[in-house]
């Protein structure tokens, strides 16, 4: 079987690493792929957006299977067009793919169908948007509507945040047009997860979870990130997984409701207390980082999962997972979320442990050497017998690799 990734980061390194072992898959091509996909897959000078490309690519090729890692072609229409020239496809169509390309569209599915989730008002105008903030208690959430990179999130500790947050949205343009609508939350607390689910005929089959951490700074502290470090299992208490269970459950109910026809992914974003999740976000393709620590413990062949999930015959007992911890660091950019310089040359990669697995976020070969290429650069994972023990590889490790500028959180896995 030949199959195509789509996607440039960690995730899609992670997704072609786990599809690698299948003894179903013969060739594996990346669009575009990294310095790390190329090691082991044949990467294609195809960006991700660029569908009419991809499809002209996958028809020549004879693409048997293909798997989209962003969201950015998902909410394009990629599914709906690659399935429309009879080519088989994992991942949500358009019309699904709303999930994430509108937080707005999210929260009346949210409320409509009674999911616990954040007090919200949606706004097009700027003076009416300032104008609610007494609504609401501090701190207080502003969130861009559409697809913001992971970045689209501020939380304002006062009015004045909140009003500049506003008027850096609306005014300064700072999203572009995915900032037309704003959406203005109430500010939950507790402790934030993730849930990757795999859906086929709009059934939800849950991942184990993962922990992701999106503040750039140790503490939580600092702007939000795609997120810079992750770990997998999350332990939960008897009482929070029925309460999941009931989230999934009515999420199913919600689909079916409304017509629509879901299969792929649903990640969703989770803020946990007292063991009563409340749903932050979804989106519709693999978390990055949590894909870098789910791919190592999935003890099953992923190729065999997602075609199952198209097919419409997966069952539950089909996902397979080893008891291994599994902990990612993701080195980043010097002044990531914000600006920072690409073209950095990385060292020490041969000098690491040889059962460490390091998943390219952003980085390209030239010339022979390996050189950044994004503000999130490697994702250093490590597994260990507890938590702790794949703590203490991913950062033994960690302090092996250079390059100018380099920065990761060190508290991943502390809490």
């Amino acid at each position: 079987m030949k199959v195509l990734v789509i996607g440039n980061g960690g995730r899609e390194h992670a997704l072609a690493w786990k599809l690698n072992e299948s003894p179903s898959v013969d060739k594996i091509y990346v669009a575009k792929g990294n310095g790390g996909t190329s090691s082991f897959c044949e990467n294609v000078d195809i960006d991700p957006s660029d569908i009419e490309g991809l499809v002209e690519f996958a028809l020549k090729e004879e693409i048997d299977f293909t798997v989209v890692g962003p969201e950015d072609p998902l909410c394009g229409g990629i599914v709906d067009v690659f399935r429309d020239k009879g080519l088989k496809i994992f991942g949500p169509n358009k019309e699904c793919a709303q999930f994430e390309k509108s937080k707005e569209f999210t929260k009346i599915f949210l409320e409509k169908y009674n999911i616990p989730t954040a007090r919200y008002l949606s706004f097009t105008d700027y003076e009416k948007a300032v104008d609610s903030l007494d609504e609401f208690s501090y701190p207080l959430v502003v969130k861009a509507d559409g697809l913001c990179l992971g970045k689209g999130v501020i939380i304002s500790q006062n009015r004045d945040e909140a009003v500049e947050a506003l008027n850096q949205i609306f005014n300064e343009r700072v999203f572009g047009q995915e900032g037309d609508k704003v959406v203005i939350e109430e500010f939950l607390t507790g402790e934030e997860a993730s849930l990757l689910c795999l859906v086929s005929n709009n059934k939800l089959y849950p991942l184990e979870r993962a922990k992701d951490h999106k503040q750039i700074f140790d503490g939580d502290k600092g702007p939000n990130t795609g997120g810079v470090g992750t770990y997998s299992p999350v332990k939960a208490t008897d009482k929070l997984v029925k309460s999941l269970r009931e989230v999934c459950d009515k999420i199913e109910e919600g689909l079916d409701k409304e017509g629509l026809n879901y299969s792929g992914i649903l990640f969703i974003g989770f803020m946990i207390e007292d063991d009563e999740p409340k749903v932050l976000e979804f989106n519709v393709r693999f978390g990055d980082p949590e894909t870098e620590v789910l791919m190592p413990r999935l003890d099953c062949d992923l190729f065999l999962l997602l075609n199952k999930t198209v097919d419409g015959d997966l069952k539950a007992e089909d996902i397979k997972w080893k008891d291994d911890y599994c902990l990612t660091v993701i080195m980043c950019s010097g002044g990531y979320p914000g600006s920072y310089e690409k073209g950095k040359v990385i060292t020490g990669l041969d000098d690491t442990d040889k059962d460490l697995i390091i998943f390219h976020n952003g980085t390209k070969l030239r010339d022979g050497d390996l050189l950044t290429n994004g503000g999130r650069v490697l994702s250093i994972t490590a597994m260990g017998d507890d938590l702790q023990e794949a703590r203490e590889k991913a950062y033994e490790n960690a302090a092996k690799i250079h390059f100018d500028g380099a920065y990761y959180r060190k508290d991943i896995g502390t809490k």
